[in-house]
Protein backbone atom coordinates (compact mmCIF):
# COMPACT_ATOMS: atom_id res chain seq x y z
CA UNK A 1 0.00 0.00 0.00
CA UNK A 2 1.53 3.33 -0.92
CA UNK A 3 2.53 5.80 1.46
CA UNK A 4 0.17 8.62 2.00
CA UNK A 5 0.06 12.26 3.64
CA UNK A 6 -2.29 14.78 4.54
CA UNK A 7 -2.10 17.97 5.54
CA UNK A 8 -3.72 20.63 7.41
CA UNK A 9 -3.42 24.13 7.30
CA UNK A 10 -3.90 27.05 9.88
CA UNK A 11 -3.28 30.18 8.56
CA UNK A 12 -1.93 32.79 11.40
CA UNK A 13 0.41 34.47 13.12
CA UNK A 14 2.65 32.15 12.63
CA UNK A 15 0.88 30.00 10.34
CA UNK A 16 0.88 26.08 11.68
CA UNK A 17 0.82 23.14 9.17
CA UNK A 18 0.34 19.72 10.12
CA UNK A 19 1.38 16.43 8.38
CA UNK A 20 0.12 13.62 9.27
CA UNK A 21 0.55 10.09 8.02
CA UNK A 22 3.94 8.31 6.97
CA UNK A 23 6.89 9.55 5.89
CA UNK A 24 9.09 7.60 4.01
CA UNK A 25 11.17 7.86 0.84
CA UNK A 26 7.98 7.51 -1.80
CA UNK A 27 6.02 9.97 0.36
CA UNK A 28 8.58 12.41 1.10
CA UNK A 29 7.96 14.29 -2.25
CA UNK A 30 4.21 15.04 -1.42
CA UNK A 31 5.25 16.23 1.93
CA UNK A 32 7.65 18.59 -0.38
CA UNK A 33 5.04 19.54 -2.50
CA UNK A 34 2.66 20.41 0.69
CA UNK A 35 5.22 22.34 2.56
CA UNK A 36 5.78 24.40 -0.76
CA UNK A 37 2.45 25.27 -1.13
CA UNK A 38 2.60 26.55 2.16
CA UNK A 39 5.52 28.66 1.50
CA UNK A 40 4.12 29.99 -1.59
CA UNK A 41 1.38 31.56 0.54
CA UNK A 42 4.49 33.97 1.76
CA UNK A 43 3.57 33.79 5.81
CA UNK A 44 6.01 35.42 7.95
CA UNK A 45 6.64 32.15 9.87
CA UNK A 46 5.80 28.63 9.43
CA UNK A 47 5.37 26.06 12.29
CA UNK A 48 5.32 22.38 10.95
CA UNK A 49 3.20 20.28 13.59
CA UNK A 50 4.63 16.70 12.99
CA UNK A 51 2.95 15.16 16.13
CA UNK A 52 0.71 12.50 13.95
CA UNK A 53 3.74 12.23 11.37
CA UNK A 54 5.76 8.58 11.68
CA UNK A 55 8.85 8.30 9.89
CA UNK A 56 9.92 5.29 8.17
CA UNK A 57 13.01 6.00 6.70
CA UNK A 58 16.10 7.81 7.79
CA UNK A 59 16.36 9.69 4.07
CA UNK A 60 13.12 10.94 4.59
CA UNK A 61 13.69 13.38 7.24
CA UNK A 62 15.98 15.19 4.57
CA UNK A 63 12.70 16.89 2.90
CA UNK A 64 12.60 19.35 5.97
CA UNK A 65 15.86 20.29 5.21
CA UNK A 66 15.29 20.80 1.70
CA UNK A 67 11.59 23.19 2.53
CA UNK A 68 13.56 25.27 4.64
CA UNK A 69 16.67 25.99 2.16
CA UNK A 70 13.84 26.71 -0.07
CA UNK A 71 12.14 28.81 2.32
CA UNK A 72 15.34 30.58 2.97
CA UNK A 73 16.47 31.75 -0.28
CA UNK A 74 12.34 32.58 -1.03
CA UNK A 75 10.14 33.38 0.37
CA UNK A 76 12.21 33.63 3.20
CA UNK A 77 10.13 32.32 5.46
CA UNK A 78 11.42 31.39 8.86
CA UNK A 79 10.57 27.47 10.00
CA UNK A 80 9.90 25.60 13.28
CA UNK A 81 9.25 21.78 13.39
CA UNK A 82 7.28 21.03 16.77
CA UNK A 83 6.28 17.71 18.47
CA UNK A 84 7.59 15.32 16.52
CA UNK A 85 7.54 11.24 17.42
CA UNK A 86 10.87 10.21 19.75
CA UNK A 87 11.88 7.83 16.75
CA UNK A 88 11.72 11.04 14.07
CA UNK A 89 13.31 13.52 16.84
CA UNK A 90 16.13 10.95 16.73
CA UNK A 91 16.37 10.83 13.22
CA UNK A 92 16.28 14.53 12.81
CA UNK A 93 18.85 15.06 15.46
CA UNK A 94 21.02 12.14 13.55
CA UNK A 95 20.61 13.78 10.07
CA UNK A 96 23.85 16.29 9.19
CA UNK A 97 21.30 18.06 7.05
CA UNK A 98 18.55 18.56 9.71
CA UNK A 99 21.05 20.08 11.97
CA UNK A 100 20.43 23.69 11.47
CA UNK A 101 16.72 23.06 11.78
CA UNK A 102 14.80 24.60 14.51
CA UNK A 103 13.19 21.73 16.50
CA UNK A 104 11.03 21.76 19.67
CA UNK A 105 9.04 19.59 21.74
CA UNK A 106 5.31 21.43 21.64
CA UNK A 107 3.39 23.22 19.58
CA UNK A 108 3.26 26.14 22.00
CA UNK A 109 7.30 26.47 22.06
CA UNK A 110 7.16 26.67 18.39
CA UNK A 111 4.70 28.89 17.84
CA UNK A 112 7.01 31.80 20.49
CA UNK A 113 10.06 30.76 18.55
CA UNK A 114 8.75 31.11 15.01
CA UNK A 115 6.91 34.41 16.27
CA UNK A 116 9.91 35.95 17.79
CA UNK A 117 11.98 35.08 14.51
CA UNK A 118 9.23 36.44 11.97
CA UNK A 119 10.19 38.49 9.23
CA UNK A 120 8.72 41.96 8.17
CA UNK A 121 7.55 42.93 4.98
CA UNK A 122 6.00 45.01 2.29
CA UNK A 123 4.10 43.82 -0.53
CA UNK A 124 2.85 45.75 -3.54
CA UNK A 125 0.71 44.53 -6.66
CA UNK A 126 1.63 46.03 -9.91
CA UNK A 127 0.32 45.52 -13.23
CA UNK A 128 3.21 45.11 -16.61
CA UNK A 129 3.13 49.17 -16.95
CA UNK A 130 5.61 51.56 -17.42
CA UNK A 131 5.14 52.98 -14.11
CA UNK A 132 5.73 49.59 -12.18
CA UNK A 133 9.83 50.20 -11.72
CA UNK A 134 8.92 53.88 -10.23
CA UNK A 135 6.07 52.41 -7.84
CA UNK A 136 8.55 49.87 -7.11
CA UNK A 137 11.80 52.01 -6.19
CA UNK A 138 9.18 53.69 -4.05
CA UNK A 139 8.20 50.54 -1.92
CA UNK A 140 11.86 50.34 -1.40
CA UNK A 141 12.61 53.57 -0.51
CA UNK A 142 9.54 53.36 1.75
CA UNK A 143 11.03 50.40 3.28
CA UNK A 144 14.13 51.27 3.89
CA UNK A 145 13.19 54.40 5.99
CA UNK A 146 10.78 51.95 8.32
CA UNK A 147 13.76 49.81 9.16
CA UNK A 148 16.36 52.57 9.30
CA UNK A 149 18.50 51.01 6.24
CA UNK A 150 19.90 54.51 4.18
CA UNK A 151 22.40 52.56 2.84
CA UNK A 152 21.05 49.98 1.25
CA UNK A 153 18.22 52.12 -0.97
CA UNK A 154 20.17 53.35 -4.28
CA UNK A 155 21.22 49.16 -4.70
CA UNK A 156 18.03 47.46 -3.83
CA UNK A 157 16.22 50.17 -5.79
CA UNK A 158 18.50 49.02 -8.68
CA UNK A 159 18.29 45.92 -8.17
CA UNK A 160 14.12 45.61 -7.46
CA UNK A 161 13.72 47.92 -10.76
CA UNK A 162 15.36 45.44 -12.43
CA UNK A 163 13.43 42.51 -11.72
CA UNK A 164 10.18 44.55 -11.87
CA UNK A 165 11.57 45.89 -15.50
CA UNK A 166 12.51 42.01 -16.23
CA UNK A 167 8.37 40.92 -15.69
CA UNK A 168 7.51 44.05 -17.85
CA UNK A 169 9.23 43.07 -20.45
CA UNK A 170 8.85 39.66 -20.94
CA UNK A 171 6.60 38.37 -18.85
CA UNK A 172 3.72 40.82 -19.38
CA UNK A 173 1.59 39.68 -16.09
CA UNK A 174 0.74 41.38 -13.27
CA UNK A 175 3.11 41.01 -10.37
CA UNK A 176 3.40 40.94 -6.34
CA UNK A 177 6.29 42.55 -5.10
CA UNK A 178 7.88 41.83 -1.72
CA UNK A 179 10.49 43.41 0.21
CA UNK A 180 11.55 41.50 3.43
CA UNK A 181 13.47 42.31 6.33
CA UNK A 182 15.34 39.55 7.42
CA UNK A 183 18.38 40.61 9.65
CA UNK A 184 21.53 40.67 8.14
CA UNK A 185 19.48 40.95 4.84
CA UNK A 186 17.06 42.69 2.68
CA UNK A 187 15.29 40.24 0.49
CA UNK A 188 13.46 41.55 -2.53
CA UNK A 189 10.96 39.05 -4.78
CA UNK A 190 8.89 39.40 -7.58
CA UNK A 191 6.42 36.43 -8.07
CA UNK A 192 4.69 36.97 -11.97
CA UNK A 193 2.33 34.37 -13.33
CA UNK A 194 5.14 33.20 -16.44
CA UNK A 195 6.78 29.88 -16.09
CA UNK A 196 9.46 31.27 -18.20
CA UNK A 197 13.06 30.30 -17.28
CA UNK A 198 14.53 33.87 -16.05
CA UNK A 199 18.17 34.04 -17.93
CA UNK A 200 20.82 37.21 -16.98
CA UNK A 201 20.89 39.43 -20.47
CA UNK A 202 22.17 42.75 -21.19
CA UNK A 203 19.81 45.52 -21.73
CA UNK A 204 20.46 49.34 -23.07
CA UNK A 205 21.96 51.26 -20.21
CA UNK A 206 19.13 53.92 -20.17
CA UNK A 207 16.12 51.43 -20.25
CA UNK A 208 14.01 51.91 -17.41
CA UNK A 209 14.22 49.16 -15.14
CA UNK A 210 16.29 47.60 -18.21
CA UNK A 211 19.92 47.10 -17.51
CA UNK A 212 20.00 43.71 -17.31
CA UNK A 213 20.16 40.89 -15.18
CA UNK A 214 23.95 40.87 -14.75
CA UNK A 215 23.43 43.89 -12.57
CA UNK A 216 21.46 42.45 -10.17
CA UNK A 217 23.97 39.51 -9.95
CA UNK A 218 26.84 42.08 -9.37
CA UNK A 219 24.98 44.09 -6.94
CA UNK A 220 22.87 41.35 -4.71
CA UNK A 221 24.61 38.96 -2.31
CA UNK A 222 22.43 35.83 -3.95
CA UNK A 223 19.67 35.66 -6.40
CA UNK A 224 17.36 32.93 -8.35
CA UNK A 225 14.37 32.00 -8.86
CA UNK A 226 11.52 28.89 -7.83
CA UNK A 227 8.16 27.76 -8.48
CA UNK A 228 5.10 29.92 -7.14
CA UNK A 229 2.06 28.85 -7.88
CA UNK A 230 1.29 28.69 -12.24
CA UNK A 231 4.42 30.76 -12.21
CA UNK A 232 7.67 31.83 -10.64
CA UNK A 233 9.43 34.30 -8.17
CA UNK A 234 12.72 36.22 -8.72
CA UNK A 235 14.28 36.85 -5.64
CA UNK A 236 17.37 38.77 -4.69
CA UNK A 237 19.38 39.13 -1.22
CA UNK A 238 21.33 42.13 -0.13
CA UNK A 239 23.13 43.15 2.86
CA UNK A 240 20.74 44.89 5.36
CA UNK A 241 22.93 47.71 6.16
Amino acid sequence: MASRITCQVHDGAPAVVRLTGTLDITSMRQAYAFLEECLDRQPDALVVDLTGLAVRDHLAVSVFAAVARRAAGWPVVPLVLCAPHPDAAALLADSTACRVLAVRDSCDEASRVADASAVTRLRLRLDPVATACRRARELVTDACARWNLPEAVGPASVVLSELVGNVVRHAGTPMQVTVTLHRPWLHLAVVDSSSAVVRPSKAGQRDEGGRGLLLVRELADRWGSAPAGDGKAVWATLPAN
